[in-house]
């Protein structure tokens, strides 16, 4: 049986608010998940291991798997962690990068950029919203939520990031696409048509967004590269129509560049390739 890990209380022996005991007996059922063989285990062990009745560790695990932490092993009455438990550890591992390196580089070119410039990742079939400076951007029209998703296709971010993609990886992201096609709105059409895209985005040396239909914005992107490893795109967004792509291009581009090589090569130390 795996030994138990200490609970809130005994990390925080004066706590200013009362526990939320619920919360609690949650945690202490993630945490012994996580120490079982394969992270599965039958709901009688980990209520026993937690202290916690067995009808309580039933509610309890039945939330959890509602809320897609935890899913049905492969016996009745097991369960197991799910991805989506496991990457709440491999999180501040994976995007430490972005806290220590990107976001600050970001701000500190804030000025200097003039138009609002997020930065994202590939994630599940969507472009993840990292970081932006919208905030800080005088022409910023609206403020970027950070973790949004952004469709890969239609958005300068995510054609920057396929471009950048090795033979290899772009099968195997086009692949997910394709069988994620509904949850991600990707259309036949767009699929016949992104190898094309991407080869001019490749030809042209950056993304653009220009020909999206129906949108206020434009924007231009470049990968963000850390030796060999493609960590995601970095774009300048500005108004559509109102503006010269070309223009932007000029004034703006090698500044987007240079911010792009310049947050690869120093988040090299945070990165775990």
């Amino acid at each position: 049986m795996a030994t138990t890990t200490p609970n809130a209380a005994a990390v925080c022996p004066d706590p200013q608010y009362k526990e939320v005991r619920g919360l609690a007996r949650g945690l202490s059922l993630l945490r012994s998940l996580n120490q079982m063989p394969g992270g599965m285990c039958s709901t009688s062990e980990l209520a026993r291991t937690c202290g916690i009745h067995r009808t309580t560790a039933k509610r309890l695990l039945e939330t959890l798997r509602q809320e897609g932490y935890v899913a049905l092993g492969e016996r009745d009455g097991q369960y197991r962690l799910s991805r989506m438990a496991r990457v709440l550890g491999d999180g501040y591992q994976e995007r430490a990068w972005v806290s220590q390196v990107a976001l600050p580089q970001l701000q500190a070119h804030a000025t200097q950029l003039l138009w609002p410039c997020n930065l994202a990742t590939f994630e599940a079939g969507w472009m993840v919203l990292l970081a932006s400076t919208r905030k800080q951007s005088p022409m910023a029209h609206n403020h970027a939520l950070l973790g949004e998703r952004l469709p890969v296709l239609q958005t300068a971010l995510g054609r920057a990031y396929l471009a950048a993609c090795s033979s290899e990886r772009l099968t195997a992201v086009l692949a997910d696409l394709r069988y994620r096609q509904k949850e991600c709105n990707v259309t036949e059409a767009d699929l016949q048509t992104v190898q094309e895209i991407i080869d001019q985005t490749r030809a042209r040396g950056y993304a653009l967004s220009a020909d999206v239909q129906n949108a206020r914005f434009s924007s231009l992107a470049v990968p963000v590269q850390c030796d060999g490893t493609l960590l995601g795109a970095l774009n300048l967004v500005f108004t559509k129509n109102a503006l010269d792509t070309e223009a932007i291009a000029q004034a703006y581009l090698p500044k987007l560049q240079a911010l792009a090589k310049d947050i690869g090569e120093t988040s090299i130390s945070w990165i775990d390739r």
